[in-house]
């Protein structure tokens, strides 16, 4: 949203610490941590969020439970922490939308208990119409003609340096490649925080193209 871009832009510009360059977001649109966030009804990557948690399942009001709800927060109203991507399996897999194995993630603050995804009117409360919809709107004449758009921020040109700034799309510097030399790094806690930062918070693609598309 607007607001949030301003949010972003604002502690971009007032950031202000030697040890760590200057940065929009402090979280990531990719990791193995959002990935899980989606799978949590699809083993074996139901396990895989519980260790993430401690042995247990995040509280039930932090669970992918809505899509709405899961849209409002990742378009920034009143989160500017969560930046996440669709995962591909939003187009073609609908088994992850619904709770098949009777999982239990308890209930929300508001005594709603979760289980499956909760779908967008327009999906009339069927899975494979939301994949099948979902799909259809990824085909369309205007991701086609504005997909260039994506590449230039995710793998090109806006990915770094003053055209990143311009385009409010700078991470936190361990996500982009060849920033740390972990071998260099002889402390073991530090060098165990990297890596936790680099392995469950996401990591910035290699830079495939110099020039806009």
């Amino acid at each position: 949203t607007t607001e949030g871009e301003e949010e972003f832009r604002i502690r971009h510009e007032n950031w202000d610490d030697p040890d760590v360059p200057k940065f929009h977001y402090g979280s990531h649109y990719s990791s193995a941590g959002i990935v899980l966030f989606y799978f949590l009804r699809l083993p074996p990557f139901s396990t895989e969020n519980q260790k993430l948690q401690g042995g247990q399942f995040d509280h039930a009001d932090r669970l992918f439970s809505s899509l709405r709800d899961t849209w409002d927060s990742a378009a920034g109203k009143g989160n500017t922490s969560d930046v996440k991507e669709l995962i591909p399996e939003f187009f073609y897999m609908p088994e992850f939308l619904e709770n098949r194995f009777n999982l239990d993630f308890g209930e929300k603050q508001s005594g709603e208990k979760v289980g499956d995804v909760v779908l967008p009117p327009w999906a009339k409360g069927s899975v494979r119409e939301f994949i099948r919809k979902h799909r259809e709107a990824l085909e369309c004449d205007y991701v086609s003609e504005n997909l260039h758009q994506w590449i230039d921020l995710i793998f090109g040109y806006k990915q770094r340096g003053k055209a990143a700034e311009d385009a409010v799309n700078v991470f936190y510097h361990y996500t982009y490649e060849g920033n740390v030399d972990i071998d260099s790094v002889t402390d073991p806690a530090i060098k165990a925080s990297i890596l936790a930062q680099i392995n469950h918070f996401g990591q910035t693609p290699k830079q495939l193209f110099q020039k806009p598309h």
